[in-house]
């Protein structure tokens, strides 16, 4: 999820003109032609590279599906909630996949679908997972992962609308789209985490043999 970030920063430093998180969505930076774009707000869109935008899109989509794929266990509970929940997040991966492999001015009717996939299923995921998660998660990251997912299905109905509350375009869109990824990087940081097994008290024999 880092490398996301990383080359979100490196491909915006490398546009001419500056880019914006508010005026621009997440999408332009993979662009792959330079052009004035009207929809869905006016703004020029030259992203010298987009290759590696789009190649960051890729692996975050293929690190998103193998996560959801290998926790098991370790981080859910059982039950159909949270294979569900999985289900749902892995479905936002392959969203990433798809925006990478189509970027919007390429084939702008899969990288919509891509873009759904993240910003609805993702977060329908989101919201399953509050409670589906194991009871050994720390609180705060279950009630935590919940609102993060009411919070973005929201950004998406407003961004969706073209009610932007002063975040602009871009601004609101990644208030839709960047939850996903807090809660992986989270879910990740916890999982490196080492947990301490209880203490437990020495089996009689050995007691008994110390005090003798």
């Amino acid at each position: 999820m880092v490398q996301f970030f990383v080359v979100h920063v490196m491909t915006e430093s490398a546009w001419a003109r500056p880019y914006s998180w508010a005026r621009n969505n997440i999408s332009d930076l993979g662009n792959a032609h330079c052009a004035l774009q009207s929809e869905p707000e006016p703004r020029h869109v030259c992203s010298p590279e987009h290759g590696l935008m789009n190649g960051s899109f890729v692996a975050l989509g293929v690190l998103l599906v193998v996560g959801a794929v290998l926790t098991g266990g370790a981080l859910w509970r059982r039950g159909r909630t949270a294979a569900v929940a999985r289900l749902l997040l892995a479905g936002a991966g392959a969203g990433f996949v798809l925006v990478g492999l189509a970027p919007a001015d390429v084939d702008e009717n899969l990288h919509v679908l891509g873009a759904l996939l993240i910003m609805a299923t993702g977060n329908i995921g989101l919201i399953l997972a509050g409670s589906a998660l194991a009871e050994r998660t720390p609180a705060p990251l279950r009630w935590g992962t919940g609102l993060l997912g009411v919070a973005a299905v929201t950004a998406l109905g407003l961004f969706l609308s073209h009610h932007y509350l002063g975040l602009g375009m871009g601004g609101m869109e990644r208030v839709a789209a960047f939850p996903v990824l807090l809660w992986a990087l989270a879910a990740g940081v916890r999982g490196l985490v080492p947990r301490t097994a209880p203490a437990h008290a020495a089996p009689p024999r050995e007691r008994l043999g110390h005090a003798g």
